[in-house]
């Protein structure tokens, strides 16, 4: 497993030295969480749902993890066309331990920048209602981080162009984002809407973040981790084929 450390190690370096990085996938959750946070939160508590910032925290965490997990898949097309890829490859190791390493090393990060946001919020005012639940929210993101880092590889192992893996996930991120119920409340939705969301893996990331941190959650939090448990092993199995079947 001495591969899966080196993949993993590499991923955060590449991180951690990029720190315009850092600050741009910082900056946008940031955006949305004050500009919504306090521009609709007084219409958000006259509808009797409270705190707004409270509500909406969950979501922007999510956003920020989201989208640095899919485009974790961008370096592996860089990889490609560099050549590391085939160097990585023709190692005298199975491609699932490759795969996992550069799957745990983009999660690690998403994760990292999910935390950040988190801080941020509570500088805005979010208060998490227990330890406990923040331990679980903890645990959320982190197996959100890994479904959708292994969907970015998957997708990734497919394609060679890396423009073309930014608009295919762009077109892929921005309706999970917004049907996720992570900027609105999912109850008396539309059934039609109501039936989309409940599809949409990141309804249950956001629903079990949310619950463990402020304890209102839509679906209940035991039937959130059932379900990431599920999605979590089948997109890392779903990756771990495709990768194997990239061609050098």
């Amino acid at each position: 497993m001495k591969i899966v450390y080196i993949l993993w190690l590499r991923q955060i370096k590449r991180f951690i030295r990029s720190k315009s990085r850092i600050v741009g996938s910082v900056v946008q959750p940031l955006m949305f969480l004050l500009a919504l946070g306090f521009g609709f939160g007084p219409v958000f508590a006259k509808a009797g749902q409270g705190n707004y910032i409270q509500f909406l925290a969950s979501g922007i965490i999510a956003m920020s993890v989201l989208f640095t997990s899919v485009f974790s898949g961008m370096e592996i097309i860089w990889d490609r066309q560099f050549g590391f890829l085939k160097e990585t490859l023709v190692a005298p190791v199975s491609r699932f331990q490759i795969m996992l390493g550069r799957t745990l090393g983009g999660a690690t990060v998403a994760f990292f920048q999910g935390t950040i946001v988190f801080f941020i919020s509570l500088i805005a005012g979010f208060r998490p209602t227990s330890g406990m639940g923040i331990l679980l929210g903890f645990i959320s993101m982190a197996m959100m981080a890994v479904i959708f880092t292994a969907v970015g590889i998957a997708i990734a192992s497919k394609m060679d162009d890396p423009h073309g893996f930014q608009m295919i996930m762009n077109f892929m991120v921005q309706p999970l984002f917004f049907l996720s119920g992570a900027l609105f409340p999912l109850d008396g939705l539309p059934k039609a809407l109501g039936s989309v969301i409940r599809i949409n893996p990141l309804t249950y990331a956001v629903d079990g973040m949310r619950g463990a941190f402020t304890g209102v959650t839509h679906f209940g939090l035991g039937m959130d981790m059932i379900v990431l448990t599920v999605v979590m092993i089948s997109f890392l199995s779903l990756g771990a084929y495709l990768f194997s079947k990239i061609q050098i």
